[in-house]
């Protein structure tokens, strides 16, 4: 049984610039946290931030669908994982910088039992100067998706989706996965190229936060891979997000997908960091 050491809590609203503060110590490896929180999320009733704060070591856990640790030593790790180990029936997957990832999954496993997998080596790749700069070619063609577009961009999202995870993103309805796609769409946080009118690549910044945004969702129609695409286009999508969204662009990718890695590299990013993803 696990057993906190009596410096942690739970974080409320009134928490978020603190819980930023510790985000901001390292904004491209927790901007997914940092985004949850600008968006207003804690407090959300699925949703769960739990701090560390004790001899001048601060660290945070998200806790909901995805759980994601914040920094932390092995004590603050072990005290937050006798919070999040309650939570299981909320989580998907445990994802984020390795050394905490796997530190976390391995207090939390004896009692959540086996992963479905580990992907323990995906790089975080990090860019901040225009593709353009270094002569690589930008795509045309590839823009930001309109709101109205829902119906354009879901089946690509859903694809992608399950042709990462290994399994569809939603099972009967999929109003509230639609709603996940709009919500992307009304922020301007897709972009696509389209042919014939089906989106042909796709990508999201999912999320942007610190003056980072993460790029997720990189997708390439099948019948389209082996058409040099995916390089141009990621570098549109990289000089639109440095020229509107943020400074610094930030993916992590998994490391055997050697397509997708000699991608980003010929577009310009660089290896800032290490994730690892437990797929649960």
């Amino acid at each position: 049984m696990l057993r906190g050491v009596g410096a942690t809590r739970t974080l409320g609203p009134a928490d978020r610039a603190w819980a930023l503060e510790v985000c901001a110590e390292d904004p491209v490896s927790h901007v997914f946290v940092a985004a949850r929180l600008v968006d207003g999320a804690l407090g959300h009733s699925r949703a769960a931030m739990f701090a560390y704060d004790r001899g001048g070591e601060r660290a945070l856990c998200w806790s909901s669908a995805n759980v994601v640790p914040v920094g932390g030593s092995p004590a603050a790790l072990r005290a937050l994982a006798s919070r999040v180990v309650k939570r299981r029936r909320f989580a998907s997957s445990v994802f984020g910088p390795s050394e905490q990832v796997l530190r976390l999954w391995s207090l939390l496993s004896p009692s959540w039992g086996p992963a479905r997998e580990v992907r323990a080596q995906q790089p975080v790749l990090t860019i901040s100067r225009p593709p353009s700069a270094a002569g690589v070619t930008v795509d045309p063609l590839v823009r930001v998706a309109r709101p109205d577009e829902v119906d354009l961009v879901a089946p690509a999202a859903a694809a992608m989706f399950t042709e990462e995870i290994g399994y569809p993103p939603y099972r009967g309805s999929d109003a509230a996965y639609r709603q996940s796609v709009a919500n992307l769409l009304h922020r301007g946080h897709t972009l696509v190229r389209v042919e014939d009118g089906r989106v042909v690549f796709k990508a999201d910044l999912g999320s942007v936060a610190l003056g980072v945004a993460q790029v997720q969702g990189v997708w390439v129609d099948p019948l389209s891979r082996g058409r040099g695409i995916a390089v141009p286009a990621m570098a549109a999508v990289v000089e639109h997000t440095l020229a509107h969204i943020a400074p610094v662009v930030t993916l992590y990718v998994n490391d055997f997908n050697a397509a997708a890695l000699a991608t980003y590299r010929h577009v310009g990013f660089e290896q800032t960091g290490m994730f690892t993803t437990v797929l649960l």
